[in-house]
């Protein structure tokens, strides 16, 4: 495995003059021996050009890649000892399963032995060790896409290994199962694995560091409860959660916030400076609560939704949409009727030009 440095920006075009023109705006970060990572953002955003540059692919229009400090930007994926797998299963049909798996390693001269031995560790891990003997071409989609990633894994050892999206085209029970497959064996291989995926359940599950990106630009890094707790940027406050997280504009002058026209007292517990900031708190902790207290405002109910163990409540705050998430056993506030809501609390996050506040 590998300590891979980036130090770089990207751009498509060849004379680039604003920040629109980047697909990678200026970065720098290191992914750590060993770690698990997902880059997480919507499509456009620059996770795949940044996993392109990382595997040797792409090569960055400005900076440096470094593999173990060495410099590694002009290198092939051969070179940099990289292992890929990509969004659709790339396989060879005319082989069995064993022999896909077996492939990359009979291609570097490993003994017959090694590969016995490796090929069913990790058929073993991925649960197929009962079709080795299978063609790949009578499998499904699912098979043959676990065959993919087992065909990145059983190199014992690549600098590291890449994913691309590589469960969009699988069965969403089964992919709980490979995400969690994928956990226990980052768990037991210590790899070092950087995963691209749109999907937040994906990358909150699967990573221990998390690098959300928007418009090229990385917008913050850090664990799961991190990025739910404190977003660094009301991007991530929205682009993470189910729903995403309560915003609205607020006004603060002399520790009293305004709301939607609604002065509210602010808890002892809370320091907010003044100024025109943006105000955030997630559905999970938008409480109901009775008008007056300090941090609640009123607004009016408009739907109240079934969501399996909760009930997801919407409420207008003036021209603003507020969440809640509302217990089974709680009574829930009838459409059309005004309910007090707690959005001001120890759970508040305050952003001023997007960015969060100390």
């Amino acid at each position: 495995m590998a300590r891979i440095d980036l130090d770089l920006a990207h751009s498509y075009l060849a004379a680039p003059r604003s920040d629109e023109d980047y697909a990678l705006l200026p970065l720098k970060m290191t992914f750590a021996d060993g770690g698990a990572y997902a880059l997480l953002g919507p499509s456009g955003c620059g996770k795949t050009t940044m996993l392109n540059i990382i595997s040797g692919l792409l090569q960055p229009s400005e900076g440096t890649v470094f593999f173990d400090g060495v410099d590694k930007t002009d290198a092939s994926p051969q070179q940099r000892n990289i292992a890929q797998v990509f969004q659709f299963p790339v396989i060879y049909d005319t082989m069995t399963v064993g022999e896909n798996l077996a492939f990359p390693l009979k291609n570097r001269k490993v003994p017959k032995a090694q590969i016995k031995e490796r090929v069913g560790q990790i058929a073993e891990m991925l649960e197929m060790s009962h079709q080795l003997d299978a063609r790949a071409s009578g499998l499904s989609a699912d098979a043959k896409q676990k065959i993919s990633l087992g065909r990145g894994l059983v190199r014992p050892d690549v600098s590291a290994i890449l994913f691309d999206e590589p469960l969009t085209v699988i069965d969403p029970h089964l992919k709980w199962q490979l995400r969690r497959k994928l956990k226990q064996i980052h768990r037991e291989l210590k790899l070092t694995l950087i995963y691209v995926t749109h999907d937040q359940v994906e990358a909150l599950t699967f990573a221990e560091q998390i690098l959300v990106m928007s418009r090229g630009k990385v917008v913050q890094i850090g664990t799961p409860e991190a990025l739910f707790e404190r977003p660094a940027h009301t991007f991530v406050g929205h682009f993470i959660g189910s729903p995403g997280m309560n915003l609205m504009p607020v006004t603060v002058i002399d520790g009293v916030v305004s709301v939607a026209g609604q002065r509210v007292a602010v808890p002892d517990s809370l320091r907010i400076p003044d100024g025109e900031l943006t105000l955030g708190i997630r559905p999970e902790y938008t409480y109901m609560a009775p008008a007056g207290e300090p941090g609640v405002v009123q607004a009016l109910v408009e739907t109240v939704q079934h969501v399996g163990a909760f009930r997801l409540l919407t409420a207008k705050l003036g021209d603003h949409v507020v969440r809640a998430r509302i217990d089974l056993e709680h009574v829930a506030p009838e459409p059309g009727s005004t309910a007090g809501f707690t959005l001001l609390s120890a759970h508040s996050c305050f952003y001023q030009n997007e960015e969060l506040l100390a």
